[in-house]
């Protein structure tokens, strides 16, 4: 689950031996028509996803479960890489222009200078995801976007997406965010792209 309570501006590596420094984890967006913090959504669709992919036989380790804590973006990759993970799913929402919609996943570039060679595995888990996440929501898929600036993915030793779950700064998609049937949906989808990225 992306963010926390408090962000935490204290500068920590882009990458492994980069002389890059970044924020360990921003504050994160709110949603402009209900008011939640991205914080709050990202972990309560967190949660409902760990109880669906536990239904569904799989180990999920949670980098938190509660708000109030300090853990930067190296941190959660490196604590899926302390638990041997198969992959990491980070869950974030987006923020924008008002009329900007839809779900997109962000992965490491094939020339990521940290993790090229999870460049492979991780956009194939970024598309799984999002189709599926899009084909149980009806939100708008925006792609697979690469990225080779997010600390969380360039520390990461399995293969890792970024899921922006849609636009807070969208009213409609914000208000459709916090609806208890769409968030099932959701959840669903997501877990339906983690099912077809192992070839479930």
């Amino acid at each position: 689950p992306g963010h926390q309570l408090r962000g935490d501006n204290t500068k920590e590596p882009n990458g492994p031996g980069s002389s890059t420094m970044k924020a360990r984890v921003t504050s994160g967006t709110s949603g402009v028509a209900t008011g939640v913090a991205e914080y709050i959504l990202n972990l309560d669709i967190s949660l409902k996803l760990k109880t669906e992919l536990e239904n569904r036989g799989y180990v999920v380790h949670m980098t938190r479960s509660t708000h109030d804590v300090n853990i930067s973006n190296k941190e959660r990759a490196e604590y899926a890489n302390s638990v041997n993970a198969d992959i990491a799913v980070r869950i974030h929402a987006n923020g924008a222009g008002p009329s900007v919609r839809g779900a997109e996943t962000l992965a490491p570039s094939a020339n990521n200078p940290y993790v090229s060679h999870l460049s492979n595995a991780s956009t194939s888990l970024s598309r799984h995801i999002l189709n599926a996440y899009c084909a149980a929501t009806g939100f708008v898929n925006r792609g697979v976007k690469t990225n080779d600036t997010m600390t969380g993915i360039n520390w990461s030793s399995v293969p890792v997406t970024i899921l922006e779950l849609g636009f807070m700064s969208n009213a409609s998609e914000d208000r459709a965010m916090q609806d208890a049937i769409m968030q099932n949906n959701m959840v669903q989808g997501i877990a339906n792209g983690i099912d077809a990225y192992f070839g479930l």
